[in-house]
């Protein structure tokens, strides 16, 4: 393994201006989900993303697939029965508003050691940098015991269509990781369900805020009656707010639903907020009898965590109030030892006692493998023999990740510990001499899975 590590070094270092090339065509491709397109299923940007990434396999000596209808491809090495698999995708997140960016996010840029701009992070950069390592490996000659498999998704940031199609049509790798999230490496994901509660309107309440089932909200904005009562009811729960044009923000703080309780859940204090000045209805008394602002729901589900994924996250990411209808959205991170059903019927019971009812809209089950498995051992100890770290241990996580979509799969990096987290942010980048690590451990690692 020493003369490997050896040869791989500077073999990384002899392709890493190709890995900067292909990574900058493939960031310069704004593939943000499009749904109007007939010909593609997620948007024209998003399909020229995938037949460039192909392109780029074939050019580096993988056989490579393009499904017909354009939901996945991949590309393989190596010719024996069993295959692990390596998830990427190739979709990203909009930009944002542009002028938050210091240089364009479409035009890929390296100032100072880091390549700028969106997907750099988030998943084209790390995909692409386990693709080169796997190039090292066969410029090598390195004979790989087990197929190698990329497969490129291309609706990750939205509902997983087309690793749902990849699992109906094709060959499911006996192990793997996506590279696309951090070191060492998650080896718990929590179930992720979300979930609308729903009741006829029969006030004469109106209210919209919220953005998405999987944000806290930061602001909601009232601008019906007693808002002067309103003012002073927020200020006696000391929630913070701001005024605008015929209306009051209540001001919250923005974070993932993964970790909800680091945050300020707008929504609820609103409601919180109105309910002190004499309003009712049935989402505004859900929430402030059940939640408040409890990211833990311990009045419905009591303490509800395990060892391994820790406790269970509540986050009503936005709420509808029409003149026909409420509506909740929300957000349940589930510990990967508890009950999905036993779930579900404690929030169904608790919504029927204030006439809302359960619809559920996604959900995707948890992930769990015991660290002594031959994948997680196998992972630490490369992380470990690269990086020198054996303090950092493996991690369980809120978040989803392409993991959960095909059994005895983690997700391990390309973030280490300590790093910046820029993914779905303004001035998204890599640090280009940590991805170079991630190479090394990327190549490290294939290398012993297929042994």
């Amino acid at each position: 393994m020493n003369q490997i590590s050896e040869q791989l070094i500077s073999e990384l270092q002899k392709i890493e201006g190709e890995f900067h090339h292909a990574l900058k065509q493939l960031v310069n491709i704004p593939s943000v989900i499009s749904e109007q397109v007939d010909a593609f299923p997620f948007g024209k940007n998003i399909d020229l993303a995938l037949k460039k990434t192909i392109e780029i396999c074939k050019e580096l000596g993988f056989r490579t697939y393009v499904d017909p209808h354009g939901y996945y491809g991949y590309a393989e090495i190596g010719d024996c029965e069993e295959m692990i698999g390596v998830l990427g995708h190739l979709d990203v997140v909009p930009a944002g508003k542009l002028e938050d960016w210091h240089t364009p996010p479409f035009d890929a840029t390296i100032i100072e050691g880091k390549m700028y701009g969106r997907g750099t992070q988030d998943d084209k950069g790390p995909t692409l940098a386990a693709l080169f390592a796997t190039k090292a490996l066969m410029n090598l000659g390195v004979s790989f015991n087990k197929r190698i498999r990329f497969i490129f998704g291309t609706d990750e940031e939205t509902l997983w269509r087309c690793m749902n199609r990849y699992c109906e049509l094709e060959e499911i790798p006996s192990m793997g990781f996506t590279p696309d999230s951090t070191f060492p490496l998650v080896y718990a994901e929590k179930g992720l369900l979300q979930f609308h509660l729903e009741g006829s309107n029969e006030t004469h309440l109106r209210l919209q805020a919220g953005n998405a089932f999987n944000a806290v909200p930061d602001n909601a904005p009232y601008s019906g009656e007693k808002q002067d009562e309103l003012r002073a009811a927020l200020e006696g729960l000391g929630f913070k707010y701001e005024l605008a044009t015929d209306s009051i923000v209540v001001l919250g703080k923005a974070v993932h639903a993964q970790v909800a309780e680091k945050g300020i859940n707008a929504i609820n204090r609103l409601m919180l907020g109105l309910k002190r000045v004499g309003f009712t209805s049935k989402t505004m008394e859900f929430i402030t009898d059940l939640i408040k602002e409890d990211a833990f729901a311990t009045r419905i589900f009591g303490n509800c965590e395990d060892e391994p994924s820790g406790k269970l996250k509540f986050n009503v990411g936005k709420i509808e109030v029409t003149e026909e209808i409420e509506r909740l959205s929300i957000d349940i991170r589930i510990p990967v030892t508890a009950d999905k059903q036993e779930i579900v019927n404690q929030i169904s019971q608790a919504a029927k006692e204030y006439g809302l009812t359960y619809k559920e809209f996604d959900y995707l089950k948890s992930i769990y493998l015991p660290k002594d498995s031959f994948l997680i051992k196998t992972l630490m100890n490369v992380y470990q023999e690269v990086t020198g770290d054996t303090l950092s241990e493996p991690i369980s996580s809120g978040g989803a990740t392409y993991a959960r979509a095909m059994e005895n799969f983690v997700a391990y990096g390309a973030i280490f510990p300590k790093q910046a987290k820029t993914e779905h942010q303004p001035n998204e980048h890599i640090e280009l001499d940590k991805m170079f690590t991630a190479m090394l451990i990327y190549a490290k690692a294939i290398y012993e899975l297929t042994r």
